[in-house]
């Protein structure tokens, strides 16, 4: 074949002769301008040449079957010699192992060059081609096309773009492994409640967030449940979580009430970052009450299906995220009875880029309606009607919580009784005259009847002396723990402290610290207090 027949008749190539054409000479002025060093003829310049010197790897191809027409210096160098006429099925199998092929076919057919990025082939260098289509000049050659398949090395960048990436995963994978070991290794499972969570990382391309759950036992059959998210990613988000969840927990410890830790959160989280801001919902569930006492910073509502299948948002009251200061968090309630459940979760779960996240929230309540099964069933089957998989591109946390309906044998080990006490010399013996019936007929043993009276004894005794009318006695047994709790109108809460041997008191709380498993205080809503102790009792 006659090389110098082939022009390469690039997209405008005739457009720009024509324009060359019609210009004609140019101007004096502009011509003197620069070097007066002559002007090189490039329309002149051997291409074949050009071609032989230049480092890329050049291959030209003409016809449907792709012949070979010309490979340059640098190809042969790359693949070894190629025969002159042999058609590229045969004699070009890098491009054939490549699949560029069918690309060579496109650009034939179209007419428009088509570029190919970062190509590893056999020997692993890294080529990025660009086929380009051409067509002859002249009579002779009329009607007939080609392809000129340009290929240029880039295994630098290549290599570069793998140890980026390889870098990436690695600081990805050691943001996922922070992230998972801050988080609960082992859920809580309150006596009254079934619990079941997950975490899942965004894809390979997202980074990781701050999302976080956990489930903490406050004592007295009361538990807390937190959902939150640092507003960041990476590391240095998955730190932040885990001195928030720290704080957390030992906030949870003084049985505050929701809106009041949620206050004391908000001042750590500038202390620990104040580029940093969190979201969170902390939940208190009591089942003497029946009710998820909450408090939310900017978080998304909880979500509670009752025991009739009617659906409830726990949205308001809410304030801002945590970290912005000034604002005073309160706290709000929702019913959660035997039967019920409840959905805790981060907005990877149901923010959608090009959609209002309330149609998120929408589609999450429509699935929790209509599932059923375990809290790690709802789990799941809450991530596929949501359409979470291992590329979502946003970390997800999701908290299930169900508070079962207890009957038959199971409704026997959990039991409740309360007596309302007026006070007065009368209110001590009838409060012992009480647990001992109700104690006796649980069928405890007489080693922990005896203990629990005397417990109820002393808490009675305590709250007639230092607290003031309403007061009730709670007698409360789970599969678990009896849990005994006096409550009444005064808000100071009792301490432990030693007695001297001539004090004629202070040895109350002493002594329930003595004989119970653990026991503690705390302030109730409108004021007033309540005051608990609670046995474990021996799995069969």
């Amino acid at each position: 074949m006659n090389f110098t027949r082939w022009s390469a008749r690039l997209p405008g190539t005739q457009r720009r002769a024509a324009a060359r054409s019609d210009r004609g000479s140019v101007p004096a002025a502009r011509a003197g301008q620069g070097s007066d060093a002559p002007t090189p003829d490039v329309e002149n310049l051997p291409v074949r040449e050009i071609l032989d010197r230049i480092t890329g790897l050049v291959v030209l191809v003409h016809g449907p079957e792709h012949r070979i027409a010309y490979v340059n210096e640098a190809y042969v160098a790359a693949f070894g010699p190629r025969a002159t006429g042999a058609a590229a099925e045969d004699a070009l199998p890098e491009l054939r192992e490549l699949g560029l092929l069918p690309l060579l076919d496109q650009v034939l057919r179209s007419g428009k060059p088509r570029t190919v990025k970062s190509r590893k082939v056999a020997g692993g260098r890294s080529y990025t081609f660009t086929c380009t289509p051409l067509a002859t000049s002249g009579a002779q050659g009329a009607g007939e096309s080609g392809v000129l398949v340009f290929a240029a090395d880039v295994t630098d960048h290549a290599e570069a773009a793998e140890r980026l990436r390889a870098s990436e995963r690695r600081h990805r994978e050691a943001a996922v492994t922070l992230q998972r070991s801050l988080l609960p290794q082992k859920l809580e499972q309150p006596d009254d409640l079934r619990t079941a969570a997950t975490y899942q990382p965004g894809g390979a391309d997202a980074a990781v967030g701050g999302d976080w759950y956990d489930v903490i036992t406050l004592g007295g059959g009361r538990t807390a449940l937190v959902i939150g998210d640092v507003m960041g990613r990476g590391v240095r988000a998955a730190a932040v979580m885990g001195q928030l969840r720290t704080a957390v927990r030992a906030y949870a410890r003084l049985d505050l009430p929701p809106h009041e830790v949620l206050q004391l959160l908000d001042g750590l989280a500038s202390d620990i970052d104040a580029s940093q801001i969190a979201t969170m919902v902390y939940a208190i569930h009591d089942p003497n009450e029946g009710r998820l006492t909450y408090a939310s910073a900017g978080h998304l509502p909880i979500l509670v299906r009752d025991e009739e299948g009617a659906m409830h948002r726990a949205d308001e009251p809410t304030g801002p995220p945590l970290g912005t200061g000034g604002w005073l968090h309160a706290s709000g309630s929702v019913a959660f009875g035997p039967g019920s459940t409840a959905v805790l979760y981060t907005d990877g779960l149901v923010e959608r880029r090009g959609e209002d996240i309330d149609h998120g929230v929408d589609l999450l309540e429509r699935a929790l309606a209509g599932a059923s099964g375990t809290p790690q069933v709802i789990c799941d089957r809450l991530l596929r009607a949501l359409g979470v998989s291992a590329d979502h591109d946003d970390d997800v946390a999701l908290l299930v919580l169900q508070h079962p309906e207890r009957t038959g044998a199971d409704a026997e080990l959990f039991r409740g009784a309360s007596l309302e006490l007026l006070g007065g010399v009368e209110a001590a013996p009838r409060a012992r005259a009480f647990a001992t019936g109700v104690l006796a007929s649980w069928r405890f043993g007489p080693e922990l009847c005896e203990a629990g009276v005397l417990a109820a004894s002393e808490l009675v005794a305590n709250s007639l002396q230092h607290g003031t009318p309403p007061m009730r006695l709670r007698l409360r047994r789970t599969d678990r723990r009896l849990i005994i709790e006096v409550t009444d109108g005064d808000d100071h809460l009792p301490l432990r402290r030693r007695a001297e041997p001539a004090d004629e008191a202070g040895r109350g709380i002493a002594i329930i610290a003595t004989i119970a498993s653990n026991w503690g205080s705390r302030r109730t809503p409108g004021g007033g207090k309540a005051v608990w102790c609670e046995f474990a009792l021996k799995q069969p």
